[in-house]
């Protein structure tokens, strides 16, 4: 058995890439690494399959070149008598389009169309879409390569990791194996195979990494992609590991409310800041899957907010951040802050009041008081003309229960701490004498319920999250 046959067994088998019956489809460009794992995966000797076919993705970036490519995968799947699909779009307008490096933007457009491809393999052969894998050639190479590219260009330890033998339905055979043990198994074979020449352009990262760096380092150890393949494993796993925390701790120290993603700021002072940190991009990524890029830069801006009052921050991708009363909320900047639709309130009667609910006035006998703060207990023969319901206005005062003076109903609601944001939404029910009871936070002293009072007004505000 040739060396890459036995590290590719090894692979599939330690990871469990191709389960018996799998349904595989092959990413070839024609490069030597994709060429060399169709042969594998045709010949039989890494697995039997329910059914093997190939995609390539002319990503039109070289002209002729790339029609080249695309002709030489065609002709070898023929001879291999191997299903294949050659598929055109112009990689090179859509990452201008969409502001993205040509190899991000390739790697996109290539997997799109590889989830349709295989679902559609797996349909017309009568299996369930579970039974598909996309099999794709990154070897031990591209692991140390990429690993090298993103330590030059700055990454933490999640942007360190391995890249995974499978993801998903994404599996790669090749994982462990050289380059040179690649280019040995084609040459043994007779197999030819296409060479980009952008690869030997040294003023892309990739590959003056592959003809530059590597080769340096391993001048000083031959060995070194295999010994950083065994250092990068342990980093994935102990990043894993730190992750699977990170995850527990944004569920138990942040909360998903109305859209708006809320931190306990006193618990999550509790955390190292290592932790902290990887906690808030968790809770993060589950409240804003889009926030997925959010730079180094603003979530240390978001750990700082968990210890300053009053703090504020606009972030990328429309979020803004802030400070309300030991919580730290992130939020959308275009999620308007509700308010109420002002109305008149009849009695026996009810209010709609728009996105904040409704307030409904009820006659009540005394022995039916509650405790329900969101319910209040009035003398109705304390009431001034016809009652209505608005929001808070500039310059509002009251005589909150059980006070003699008059308070500013802001300062009130400052004490009891009403989100700025969600004032304007706090019902405010008057009568031609002032302001009777701000709802679900203060009645007004010269309404309240004594000895001597003959009638009693209930009023209930329902809420939109409580119903009716």
């Amino acid at each position: 058995m040739n060396p890459l046959t036995q590290t590719a067994r090894v692979a599939i088998a330690e990871h469990e890439m191709l389960p018996a019956g799998s349904v595989v489809l092959a990413l070839v460009s024609g490069g030597a690494d994709s060429v060399a794992m169709l042969r594998l995966l045709a010949s039989g000797d890494v697995g039997q399959f329910a059914g093997l076919s190939v995609l390539h993705v002319n990503h039109m970036l070289r002209g002729d070149a790339s029609d080249g490519d695309a002709a030489s995968v065609e002709a070898l799947c023929e001879s291999l008598d191997v299903p294949c699909t050659v598929v055109r779009f112009d990689v090179g307008a859509y990452a201008e389009a969409e502001g993205l490096n040509l190899e991000d933007a390739g790697r996109r457009i290539r997997y799109r169309f590889a989830d349709s491809e295989v679902d559609s393999r797996c349909e017309a052969l009568g299996f369930s879409p579970l039974r598909g894998r996309i099999a794709v050639a990154h070897t031990l190479d591209d692991q140390a390569e990429t690993f090298l590219m993103r330590l030059v260009t700055g990454a933490g330890p999640g942007g360190l990791r391995a890249i995974a033998p499978v993801r998903g339905r994404v599996v790669r055979p090749l994982i462990g194996a050289r380059r040179e043990e690649i280019v040995s198994y084609l040459e043994d074979l007779g197999q030819s195979w296409r060479e980009d020449a952008t690869n030997a352009d040294t003023s892309r990262l990739r590959s003056w990494v592959r003809h530059d760096l590597l080769p340096l380092a391993q001048t000083r150890n031959p060995a070194f992609a295999e010994t950083l393949a065994r250092n990068v494993r342990i980093i994935t796993e102990e990043d894993s590991l730190l992750s699977e925390m990170a995850s527990a701790f944004s569920r138990d120290f942040a909360s998903i409310e109305d859209g708006r993603l809320v931190f306990e700021s006193p618990q999550m002072r509790t955390l190292s800041r290592p932790m902290a940190r990887r906690t808030i991009r968790e809770a993060l990524l589950r409240a804003f899957p889009d926030a997925s890029r959010l730079e180094a830069a603003h979530i240390e801006a978001l750990m700082e907010g968990l210890s300053v009052e009053g703090f504020a921050h606009d972030l990328p991708f429309g979020l803004r951040a802030t400070d309300e009363y030991g919580r730290l909320y992130v939020f959308r900047r275009d999620d308007v802050s509700p308010s109420v639709a002002p109305c008149l309130l009849e009695w026996p009667g009810r209010c709609d009041l728009g996105v904040v609910g409704s307030i409904e006035a009820a006659l009540a006998a005394p022995g039916d008081l509650t405790d329900d703060p969101f319910s209040a207990f009035i003398d109705a023969d304390t009431l001034s003309g016809v009652l209505t319901v608005d929001g808070p206005r500039d310059g509002d005062r009251m005589t909150p229960l059980g006070m003699s003076g008059t308070k500013k109903l802001q300062d009130l609601l400052t004490d009891v701490k009403v989100p700025k944001r969600l004032r304007a939404g706090t019902p405010v029910v008057r009568d031609g004498a002032g302001i009777v009871w701000v709802a679900g936070v203060r009645l007004d002293e010269r309404c309240k319920v004594t000895a001597e009072t003959r009638r009693v007004l209930t009023l209930s505000w329902y809420r939109p999250e409580v119903g009716s």
